[in-house]
C-alpha cells in the first residue's frame, strides 16, 4: 500500500508493516527512507483500525546497517547537523506515536539502524542478528539517540561500551543486557513476531498508549513527578469503555474485547 521508494508499507489491520527496502545496501538509512517513515507515522497516527506498527528490513541480512555513508560526503558541519536532526525528529515521533512499535530485527542493526530499533517500544531479533554503534571507528559518535536512549535502556556503563568501543554484540548478548526483548530462531522469526504482535493488538489501545507515554516520558523527569504522571493517567483510564469491558470480562471469566474507547 502506498507508493514509496525506500520502504514498503503494508496496512493489514490491526497491524501495519514498514519494511526498509534497500537490501542491496543492507537497508542503510537514506533521507528518503527517513522521510517516508515519517510520512507513514503521520498517516497512521489517528488510524483507529491499526493498533500496532512493525518495522523490519528486506531480506535476511539486515534490519538496517546504519546510515548510507554517501549521505555524508561533501557536507558541511552545519548541513550534517540538519540532516541528523531530520533523523532524530522521526525517532522522537516514534516515541510519541500513540501505538506500540515493534522492531522485527532480522540481521544487522548497526549505527543508525540500532538507533531506529531502540526508538521502538519492543525489539524481537533472530539468533543470527547483531547489534552495535560503530560510529567511534569513523571518528564520530552516535548522533540519532544512541548515547541517550542506550544509556536509559541498558545503563550508562553498557552504553559507554557500545558507543566508545564500537564492538558488535550478538543477539544473545543484546538480550542479556536488556537491549532486545526476545531472541528467536531465524526459521521461526515471522511466526514469533506475529504471535507477539497479535498479543499487543488484542490489548486495550488507550491503556497501551498511556502505558507507553508513562514509561517513555515519566522516566525523563524526577521520580515524584513521574509518579504523579502515572497516577493521573491511571485515573484518566477509569473513564474509558475499555476499562469497563476489562473489569467486566475479568468478573465474568471471559476474554475481553477492547475497542479503544
Amino acid at each position: 500500500m502506498g507508493s514509496y521508494k525506500d520502504i514498503i508499507f503494508e496496512r493489514k489491520p490491526p497491524v501495519a508493516w514498514v519494511t526498509f527496502n534497500r537490501p542491496d545496501k543492507l537497508n542503510a538509512i537514506s533521507l528518503t527512507l527517513i522521510e517516508e517513515l515519517g510520512d507513514v507515522l503521520d498517516k497512521l497516527w489517528n488510524d483507529e483500525e491499526i493498533r500496532v506498527l512493525v518495522l523490519t528490513g528486506a531480506g535476511d541480512r539486515a534490519f538496517c546497517a546504519g546510515a548510507d555513508i554517501t549521505m555524508f560526503q561533501g557536507k558541511s558541519p552545519h548541513t550534517m547537523f540538519h540532516i541528523i536532526r531530520k533523523i532524530v525528529e522521526v525517532t522522537e515521533k516514534m516515541e510519541k506515536f500513540p501505538k506500540p512499535i515493534v522492531a522485527a530485527i532480522n540481521g544487522f542493526a548497526l549505527g543508525g539502524g540500532c538507533e531506529l530499533a531502540i526508538s521502538c517500544d519492543f525489539r524481537i531479533a533472530t539468533d543470527k542478528s547483531a547489534f552495535g554503534q560503530p560510529e567511534i571507528r569513523l571518528g564520530l559518535i552516535p548522533g540519532a539517540g544512541g548515547t541517550q536512549r542506550l544509556s536509559r535502556l541498558i545503563g550508562l556503563g553498557r552504553a559507554k561500551e557500545l558507543c566508545m568501543l564500537g564492538d558488535r554484540i550478538s543477539a544473545e548478548e543484546a538480550y542479556r543486557i536488556g537491549l532486545v526483548n526476545k531472541v528467536v530462531p531465524a526459521d521461526k522469526f515471522q511466526e514469533e513476531v506475529q504471535k507477539f504482535v497479535n498479543r499487543l493488538a488484542e490489548g486495550p489501545p488507550v491503556a497501551l498508549k498511556m502505558a507507553k507515554y508513562a514509561c517513555n516520558f515519566g522516566t525523563q523527569v524526577p521520580l515524584d513527578v513521574g509518579l504523579v504522571l502515572e497516577s493521573g493517567v491511571f485515573g484518566i483510564l477509569f473513564g474509558t469503555q475499555d476499562m469497563v469491558e476489562g473489569t467486566s470480562a475479568f468478573l465474568e471469566k471471559r476474554q475481553p474485547k477492547f475497542f479503544g474507547k
